[in-house]
């Protein structure tokens, strides 16, 4: 993701998270600390349909945001950024990747189980349309172990 992308992906932000959308000034501020932050975008046939964002600081690797246009779903795109997210958490020195994900979205809890997320905590009403926020970790230990 580059400058060039944010008016884009903060209207792609707004479209699928609606009240809890981050403003441009926040895509922009993360894009500023390439020392610690990781965004990258998904296109297909030249458009951009996804983006994801990786907050990393040893020794923990936080996902900060995926998204995918509901027209490209099920195709695997959420995938291979969590991929790209969760290789590049190991490369930074990460030992666990942490995320958080809405009670009121079980099809983003179940690619993250798959992946082995575990549920550690639970943060109440913690979205503003009154949903909880559920805390994920995957220990990075197997990845580093195959390295």
């Amino acid at each position: 993701m580059t400058a060039a992308d944010l008016d884009l992906v903060t209207g792609m932000d707004a479209e699928l998270f609606g009240v809890d959308c981050w403003p441009r000034r926040m895509f922009a501020d993360e894009l500023s600390r390439p020392e610690t932050r990781r965004y990258i975008i998904a296109e297909v046939g030249g458009a951009v349909v996804g983006y994801a964002g990786l907050l990393c600081v040893k020794p923990i690797g936080d996902i900060q945001t995926i998204g995918v246009l509901p027209a490209f779903e099920g195709r695997g795109i959420a995938r291979a950024m969590l991929d790209e997210l969760i290789a590049e958490a190991g490369r930074r020195g990460a030992d666990d990747v942490m995320l958080e994900v809405s009670a009121a979205n079980p099809r983003a809890q179940r690619l993250y189980a798959r992946y082995g997320f575990e549920h550690i905590h639970t943060r109440r009403r913690y979205y503003r349309d009154g949903s909880d926020g559920l805390v994920m970790r995957l220990p990075l230990k197997h990845v580093k172990d195959h390295q």
